[in-house]
Formats: structure tokens, C-alpha cells, sequence
């Protein structure tokens, strides 16, 4: 292998070996905690714009498969390892991590200190960065990060949201009709709603609210999905034509704008939350769970409060009323969930579907469907579209393994 370097917008350089495909990548340079799960998280919308160092030393011991793709294709744009590997020999396996990772496009880099690059973005926060191939000039490697755009202020859910509407039937039962503003949407997330017996609709993020109400769903859902939720205006619009109409839930960035929807206010983390070993705490259970999330900006408390200091349902006024926080994130002790108390609304900012673990709240699932079943006004329900895309295991993948 040649040689390869990390280098990030303060200077700081980080060596190793090119893997993956030839070439270059520039980005925000985020790190996640998991311990597996790197096929799922290089195909998560939410990480369009970013390159992922990956603090679990050994990267591509169990193979890749198409079962693992949280999406059509590969969104973040490079992968930084201690020791990766191309092993393909492990059960369900259908090809190697570092052949997989040319196929798409997407340069990698090994025998990088990881350890001493995550401490260094801990304490001086996500900025840009970039992989560059050892050959290239540093003053060439700065210009490119100097080009790349910050992530706040950033819209990236119009570069994963599609294009028309797409209607997925359920997979098994028969349940409520979801509208989702997909911003970037899981996979999993749509599949653990079709579990559970949804038609699921998902919509281009520019969609109006006169247009989902024309649908008449059960509820709206807003999902996961890339980028600052204050650039998103036009979908904080939308949604506040949504609030009281049906119910609304949101995950993640959806989270994030439903909140901003009813006038609360986000900001940027310094280094986000990305791993599947954050534990929350569930306010209306008093258990905690251990969440997978992946964001990088969180909702202020009241009076404006980055964290909240009590393992308490405090509320906000806000322009529909009163919400109650239901989920603390015992990390850092910001926002993770809360509820409308006057109008039907809810949100949690981790990822219930967990893709692939930990599924401490996989439960959420039940209770959001359950509480839509409750609400649900008796008008007939029309049949499910062809599909144009397929959330699950039998998607065709065009990065899938022997593609």
C-alpha cells in the first residue's frame, strides 16, 4: 500500500496507508464510538459531507453484504482506520470491506493513530479536513479543505432526499399511513415502521404541507438526515403547517426541526454525538438505554440552556404550547427527546432503529405506531403504490457486494 495522510483544517496531520479507492476526500472529520456497524455507517445519509474515523481499531473483520446498506449508496465520503481489513470469510459475508470500499469510490486510510486524532477533535472540536494520498503537497491538501464549505449553515437534505414521492406498503399487518419528509432516511427506520404494519410515504424535503395534507396520513414523520437543521428553513415551514393537524414524531435531525418547528432553537455541538453506546435516560420510565446516534447539533433547554442539570420533565413554552423533556442524554446532559403537551408531537434525537445495535429502544417503534393507531380519524385507507425503492435487505444496492 502507498502512503496516505489525514490532514485537518488546524495543521494537524495524521499518517498512514492509502486502502479503499485512489484518490482524495474533503469533509468534516467526525468520529464514532461503535464497535461494529461500518457498512451501516458509511451508508447513512446522515453522514453525507463527512469523513468517519473510526475509534474501534479493527475495521472489516466480519465482511460487508447487502443486508447491511442503510441506503442506495455509500454518503460519507472517507473512511480513517487503525487496521483495516479485506477479510470476506465470515458468516453472511458477501465480499471484503476494503474491495467494497474501491468499488464505491471511496478512499480509505490504515495505521493511522486514531487514538491521538479522536483526542485531538475532542478537544479542539470537528472542523474540515481531508485524506490526501502521501504524494500530494500539503499546501495542495489545505487548499482543498480551505474550499470545503462548514457544516453549520450546510443543507445537505436536499443531496439525499429524493427526487418524487416513493409509497412502500407495509410488510406485515395492516397500520396506520405514515407521510415522511425524508431528509435522508434509514433504511432500517422504514423497515421497523413497516414491521409494525405502516404504509409509508416518503416525500422530497422541498414537499409544502398543503401538499401532505392533500395525502390525509395518519401522521407525519420527519426523519433522520445530513447537515444544520437552521439551514433547513424551508422544511421548519412546513412543519409548523403540520403541528396540530396530525400527529408529528421526528428522529434525529427530524428531532431537531420539529423542535424548531414550535420555536425552540439548535446549535452545534463541538464534536457531536456518533456511536452506539450513548446511554439516555427515559424520563417517563426511569430506565436508561444504551442509543446509537449519529448529529452533530442539539436543541437548546429552557431559558436557553445548552444541558439540563435534573433528571426532570422540564417544559418550554413554545408557539403551540407546552413541551416536556422525556429523554437526557447522560453524556453531556443535553436534550435527547421531548413531547407537545397541547398538540400531538413527539421526538427523541438518538436512533431507535439502531442499525445495527445496540435495541434497548426499539420499543419506541411500538409506542409511536400504538399512539398513531389511537388518534387515527376512520377514513379509508388508499391501497400502496408500486414501490420505487425497497427499505430493507432486498434493496437493490448499487455498491452492494458483487455489484
Amino acid at each position: 500500500m502507498s502512503s496516505a495522510y489525514v490532514l485537518l483544517e488546524d495543521g494537524a496531520r495524521f499518517d498512514g496507508e492509502a486502502c479503499g479507492a485512489l484518490g482524495s476526500a474533503v469533509g468534516e472529520i467526525v468520529f464514532t464510538t461503535s464497535m461494529s456497524g461500518y457498512q451501516e455507517a458509511m451508508s447513512d445519509p446522515s453522514f453525507a459531507g463527512q469523513l468517519i474515523a473510526f475509534t474501534y481499531p479493527h475495521v472489516g473483520n466480519y465482511g460487508v453484504s447487502a443486508e447491511a446498506m442503510e441506503s442506495d449508496r455509500v454518503h460519507a465520503r472517507a473512511a480513517i482506520m487503525r487496521a483495516a481489513t479485506g477479510r470476506e470469510d465470515a458468516p453472511g459475508a458477501e465480499g471484503g470491506w476494503l474491495d467494497w470500499l474501491r468499488d464505491c469510490g471511496v478512499p480509505g486510510i490504515t495505521g493511522v493513530d486514531t487514538r491521538s486524532l479522536v483526542q485531538h477533535i475532542r478537544d479542539a472540536g470537528a472542523m474540515p479536513g481531508g485524506v490526501f494520498p502521501g504524494a500530494m503537497a500539503e499546501s495542495e491538501a489545505r487548499a482543498l479543505i480551505a474550499a470545503e464549505p462548514p457544516m453549520a449553515g450546510r443543507d445537505l437534505a436536499r443531496e439525499v432526499s429524493p427526487r418524487e414521492p416513493i409509497v412502500l406498503g407495509p410488510l406485515q399487518g395492516d397500520g396506520p399511513r405514515i407521510a415522511m419528509i425524508d431528509t435522508g432516511v434509514k433504511d432500517s427506520i422504514v423497515r421497523n415502521l413497516r414491521l409494525r404494519g405502516a404504509t409509508v410515504e416518503l416525500h422530497p424535503c422541498a414537499t409544502s404541507a398543503d401538499d401532505l395534507l392533500a395525502r390525509d396520513p395518519d401522521a407525519f414523520f420527519l426523519a433522520n438526515g445530513p447537515g444544520d437543521p437552521a439551514a433547513l428553513d424551508y422544511v421548519v415551514e412546513t412543519v409548523r403547517g403540520l403541528v396540530g393537524r396530525k400527529p408529528v414524531y421526528g428522529i434525529c435531525l427530524g428531532h431537531q426541526l420539529l423542535c424548531r418547528a414550535v420555536g425552540l432553537e439548535t446549535y452545534k455541538l463541538p464534536f457531536g454525538h456518533h456511536g452506539a453506546n450513548h446511554p439516555v435516560k427515559d424520563l417517563t420510565t426511569g430506565r436508561i438505554e444504551i442509543t446509537s446516534q449519529n448529529h452533530g447539533f442539539a436543541v437548546l433547554g429552557p431559558d436557553g440552556n445548552r444541558t439540563i442539570d435534573v433528571d426532570e420533565p422540564v417544559r418550554w413554552e413554545t408557539d403551540f404550547g407546552a413541551a416536556e423533556l422525556t429523554h437526557i442524554n447522560l453524556y453531556d446532559r443535553t436534550v435527547e427527546g421531548l413531547v407537545l403537551r397541547d398538540v400531538e408531537g413527539a421526538t427523541v434525537q438518538y436512533h431507535p432503529e439502531a442499525g445495527p445495535g445496540p435495541h434497548d429502544s426499539l420499543y419506541l417503534f411500538d409506542r409511536f405506531v400504538d399512539e398513531v393507531r389511537r388518534s387515527r380519524t376512520g377514513y379509508e385507507r388508499p391501497e400502496a403504490e408500486s414501490p420505487r425503492r425497497i427499505a430493507g435487505p432486498d434493496a437493490a444496492r448499487r455498491c452492494s457486494p458483487g455489484a
